[in-house]
């Protein structure tokens, strides 16, 4: 009986081990993905982030805003690494609205650095109304908005390995999950089937394609990266997480510091307790 007892108990810890975050039938989980950002001391790739940013601003930028993010953050440290010489020239691109002038008139003028990035469309209305009724979500922070539960026991190891990449492998889920609906699902009119979607139905229609972005050569005249959907995926993914969290560098480093220094102190703290309680073990025993 005791034996059979451990089978079973063995059995369930298998399965709770096993078990994906969603249950059958339901949207299945995405796939992690490997990320240099990854852990405790993982880093941004400048390089990834700069790619990731010419497919935000050549596919996702002609319906997505990104309003919480300036031209400048983009050279700022533990960002793309873009010199203040390109953030300037590629905010000059842009037309900005500002005013009232001494008029009392609004106008448009060249971008400057400290602006934010301009949206697509003036108002959500407006975005609806140009998307099928559906309003494309702003970009700033959706890496961090996204996300899915990963169930128990995986949130457990999280918290011990400082894991927070379900957003980012969430969107390169998204970004690549199109396929043609199964047997019995009817999709409506203007929208598409998308396997990691929540329900499955999607009013964005796939944005990426193999060849769509054209990525910068290296010295041999190659593309940095494969010019695929997955890696435009990977890339777009990778810089939506700089921009939801672009101080991360910095908070890890800090992190460090913090805590090699709370341990130090705390082993400053009982070689004290030793030497001074030793004193009174001494005084005590005679």
């Amino acid at each position: 009986m005791k034996l059979a007892m451990l089978r079973t108990l063995a059995v369930a810890a298998g399965l709770a081990f096993a078990a994906p975050a969603f249950a059958a039938g339901e949207t299945p989980v995405p796939p992690q993905n490997d990320w240099t950002f990854n852990g405790p001391f993982g880093r941004f790739d400048k390089t990834q982030l700069q790619r990731g940013f010419k497919v935000y601003k050549e596919v996702c930028a002609a319906c997505h805003s990104m309003g919480l993010v300036s031209f400048r953050n983009l050279s700022q440290e533990g960002g793309p690494g873009f010199t203040a010489g390109q953030v300037k020239a590629l905010a000059e691109t842009y037309q900005i609205k500002d005013g009232p002038n001494d008029a009392g008139d609004m106008f448009e003028r060249p971008g400057r650095a400290a602006d934010r990035f301009p949206a697509p469309f003036p108002n959500k209305q407006a975005a609806a109304a140009a998307n099928g009724g559906a309003y494309p979500p702003d970009l700033s922070v959706i890496a961090k908005a996204r996300t899915y539960e990963r169930g128990f026991p995986w949130f457990v190891f999280d918290m011990a390995t400082t894991f927070q990449q379900q957003g980012v492998d969430y969107l390169v889920a998204l970004l690549t999950g199109y396929e043609d609906a199964p047997a019995g699902v009817e999709v409506p009119a203007g929208k598409y089937y998308n396997k990691y979607f929540p329900g499955h139905i999607i009013s964005m229609p796939n944005p990426l394609s193999d060849g769509a972005v054209e990525y910068p050569k290296t010295a041999d005249g190659r593309p940095q990266a494969p010019e695929t959907a997955r890696q435009y995926a990977k890339d777009v993914a990778a810089f939506l997480m700089w921009a939801a969290e672009p101080h991360m560098e910095a908070r890890k480093a800090l992190g460090f510091k913090v805590l090699s220094f709370l341990l130090l102190f705390a082993g400053l703290l009982y070689f004290t307790k030793k030497k001074i309680w030793s004193r009174v073990e001494s005084a005590a025993a005679h």
